[in-house]
């Protein structure tokens, strides 16, 4: 009999398990590739500081980033995140975006226009 070990963990990540890779990055299931864990803390970071703001826990923009101890200037590239198209957003959470879509790029001007958007950061769609 052989015994192969795997150095992986099985954390709860947003309620559910998950499995974490030697590298750090979690395993999808749908795709069979790893997730891009940077862009996804990205994306849920933009959509929680949205809802705090629409909530009426911070009052603005300058009260947000001080609470969260980043500047003024990222937070509000962060929150830009919540202007992409959905489709997009799937495909990142999914781990299908183009390997050229970055947190980098994704902090930078995109357009706001959805078919734009897709022009310029998906695959053409």
């Amino acid at each position: 009999m052989t015994t192969v070990f795997v150095p992986m963990t099985f954390p709860r990540i947003g309620g559910r398990k998950r499995i974490v890779l030697p590298d750090g990055s979690l395993y999808n299931p749908e795709t069979r590739v790893p997730v891009d864990s940077p862009i996804v803390r990205s994306l849920a970071r933009a959509f929680r500081w949205r809802r705090m703001l629409e909530s009426g826990q911070h009052a603005s923009i300058n009260e947000l980033a001080g609470a969260e101890r980043v500047d003024r200037a990222f937070a509000s590239r962060v929150l830009r995140l919540t202007l992409l198209a959905p489709d997009i957003v799937e495909a990142i959470l999914a781990g299908r975006q183009p390997e050229k879509l970055t947190v980098r790029a994704l902090l930078g001007p995109f357009p706001v226009n959805w078919t734009e958007q897709r022009r310029e950061l998906g695959d053409g769609g």
